[in-house]
């Protein structure tokens, strides 16, 4: 099934309002900012970074602060031996969709060395200004969904950019404890049973790293 969901301007008018199985497509501009289209992503399948993001190797220095006002630095990383970056917008069916999932995970695998971060892409708006609408949206998904790891905001850098090239929604990818990207990227949402076994894939192959 091939579903186009339009925007009109640089205002989001749908919330991705067919059920898509896997993701919500987000244009390339609108991977820090609202971009002007919206294209279904059907795939869900693992994939190489592309565009800018697929470039970068390393988050650097960074200030993001959460829903509450709260500063989150690169130095979150190192109280882990592996961060869940989960990038989504507040109006794609999906990422909604699997937020339970990923707190379950949070939840279960933090003894283990894991942590989960959410990032709400669309909490900044097109000139990189935070959008107060779509924050108390988000406010309230992680009140509905029970999420207590944190919803974070985009900075104007799209952190350090590499939140720049993202074409569809949910994508994650993981985060070792130098701050250094490590494993695959991932599209689309997922099941707590299939999460659980990526992450302990990826757990896996950064301690055999180590060794």
């Amino acid at each position: 099934m091939n579903i186009r969901i339009w925007k009109t301007g640089a205002a989001l008018l749908g919330i991705c309002g067919m059920l898509i199985v896997n993701g919500c497509g987000a244009s390339e501009q609108n991977a820090a900012q609202n971009g002007s289209e919206n294209t279904e992503e059907t795939g869900g399948t693992q994939t190489e970074n592309e565009a800018a993001s697929g470039q970068i190797t390393s988050l650097g220095a960074f200030s993001l602060e959460d829903l509450a006002g709260k500063q989150y630095t690169q130095e979150m990383f190192g109280e882990y031996e592996l961060t869940m970056v989960n990038v989504f917008t507040t109006w794609c069916t999906p990422c909604v969709n699997e937020i339970p999932d990923l707190e379950k995970l949070h939840t279960q695998m933090a003894d283990s060395g894991v942590n989960v971060v959410g990032i709400v892409l669309d909490a900044i708006d097109e000139k990189g200004n935070k959008s107060e609408e779509t924050v108390e949206k988000a406010k309230l998904l992680a009140e509905r969904t029970g999420a207590t790891y944190p919803f974070l905001i985009p900075d104007a850098g799209g952190l350090n950019g590499r939140l720049y090239g993202i074409d569809a929604v949910p994508e994650t990818f993981f985060v070792d404890k130098n701050g250094s990207i490590v494993g695959d990227t991932y599209s689309g949402s997922r099941s707590f049973d299939a999460w659980m076994e990526i992450v302990t894939e990826e757990l896996a192959g950064i301690k055999g790293g180590q060794q």
